[in-house]
């Protein structure tokens, strides 16, 4: 090669790298130090095979409580805290049994039962079935033909949905409020076909609430696994008379104590303004909670993790918050929204990863117009990491209650397709969340948290 080519080509990519913004060097780091020196998936390791499941109220909440307070007390924080916080304690008992009873077959299917249910009798409850898709077509049907029944709620998510989030909107209401509705007609129990595009023998709990009502009309309910709903509705069409069977023996308790784990870096320049990164802490007891929400909760460590490795020094205060109880009351939320209002505290950005640790897509923002297209004017140094989806919309549940002035509010959105297969069942493993895609996710919230601390929001 000619020394002349030579010379022209070290110019050439000393220029280009001139060239390059700080803003593009920084996030380049970012990406690198979490593909390479990341703690998120060793984290995400201890949470999900040392201390497994969390729901509420449970040992394993209590042990992830104090296992992410040392972790993060490791990472140099300037102060790690708790903020007590009073949760529901549900304790599912032994695992649920289910038959369809068609003649003088027995059928047994996949069931769980839904958090905060009651249990049926000792022996199971046995009565025939009314398969319904919608509150309206239970209430056309009335007392006469619910009154004693089981109802079964067989309305699944549209395929046709492409963001399957809108998928889940469009179907959970029936897990959520199934129950309640059914019992207002006389029901005596609710199965309900879980919240899953894919047909599998896996049943997907969840909250569920009864509203008002007496307990005196609490009925037990359950959610059925999507290939057993299938199942249960062929059924019911050949022999519409035929009973299914049920047995549950869950529990509800009285509060207990439990807490949100805050670490808190100091801002350089502006230490009042508060950024918050988080996930919730707590998971569903059918499994580990990987991807719901084990994967926010060490990506929202892997933060500050990351800025410590590139030696980058927030102006702002950061805070990586893991609130407890999302999944069955938000009480870490609205907790931490009602300390931040009694200390005064002005929060001017929050972002949550609650969508599972799959590779990432972009963001869900929560702001006003003027912010929204500052965020997205973003996007362009972010299209080199296939980040491209910047969005109106939820931000995360954890998130949701802060009310200071001047606030926006991020969701991380990764790549939603398979989120449903595993989302509060009992394949919610570890195993189902892959290195790679995690350490994407991560980076990809540090470089959206460094974006903001640099160039602030609008009022």
């Amino acid at each position: 090669m000619k020394k002349t080519t030579v010379l022209a080509l070290v110019l050439f990519n000393g220029f280009a790298l001139f060239a390059q913004t700080k803003e593009e060097q920084t996030i380049k780091e970012i990406y690198k130090s979490s593909l390479t020196n990341s703690k998120c998936y060793a984290w995400l390791d201890d949470l999900s095979n040392k201390i497994g499941s969390r729901l509420s109220g449970s040992v394993g909440a209590e042990k992830a409580v104090v296992y992410t307070k040392a972790e993060m007390e490791k990472l140099g924080f300037d102060r790690v805290f708790l903020q007590e916080v009073m949760v529901p304690k549900w304790v599912r008992g032994e695992k649920e049994t289910a038959y369809i009873l068609d003649k003088k077959n027995k059928v047994s299917v996949p069931i769980c039962a839904l958090g905060g249910s009651i249990a049926t009798a000792k022996n199971g409850l046995t009565a025939e079935v009314v398969e319904v898709k919608s509150f309206e077509e239970l209430t056309a049907l009335g007392k006469d033909k619910i009154k004693g029944k089981i109802v079964f709620y067989n309305r699944p998510m549209e395929n046709e949905q492409i963001e399957s989030f809108h998928a889940y909107s469009g179907a959970v209401d029936q897990r959520y409020a199934g129950a309640q509705k059914a019992a207002e007609l006389g029901a005596v129990g609710t199965i309900v076909r879980s919240m899953n595009l894919r047909l599998d023998d896996f049943p997907h709990t969840g909250a569920q609430s009864y509203g008002d009502l007496p307990k005196s009309q609490y009925i037990p309910t359950a959610a059925i696994s999507t290939n057993g709903a299938e199942l249960l509705r062929k059924s019911l069409k050949n022999n519409p008379k035929l009973t299914f069977y049920f047995k549950q023996s869950c529990q509800q308790f009285d509060d207990v104590l439990s807490y949100n784990v805050v670490g808190e870096l100091k801002g350089s320049e502006n230490p009042e303004n508060i950024m918050v990164v988080g996930g919730h802490l707590d998971s569903w007891d059918l499994a580990d909670g990987s991807h719901d929400d084990g994967a926010g909760v060490v990506q929202s460590m892997e933060v500050v993790n990351i800025f410590k490795n590139i030696g980058y020094k927030p102006k702002n205060s950061i805070r990586v918050v893991l609130f407890m109880n999302e999944e069955n009351g938000l009480r870490g939320g609205n907790k931490y929204e009602e300390l931040a209002q009694a200390n005064k505290e002005n929060h001017i950005f929050a972002l949550e990863s609650d969508s599972g640790g799959f590779s990432p897509r972009g963001f869900s923002l929560e702001c006003n117009e003027a912010n929204f297209q500052k965020i997205s004017s973003f996007s362009k140094l972010f299209e080199p990491y296939l980040i491209h989806s910047f969005v109106e919309g939820h931000s995360g549940s954890d998130i949701g209650p802060l009310t200071s002035k001047n606030i926006v509010k991020a969701g991380l959105k990764p790549d939603s397709q398979r989120y449903f297969d595993y989302h509060h069942a009992a394949n919610d493993k570890f195993d189902a969340v892959d290195k790679r895609e995690l350490e994407l996710g991560a980076a990809t919230m540090a470089s959206l948290m460094y974006l903001i601390d640099q160039n602030g929001i609008l009022k």
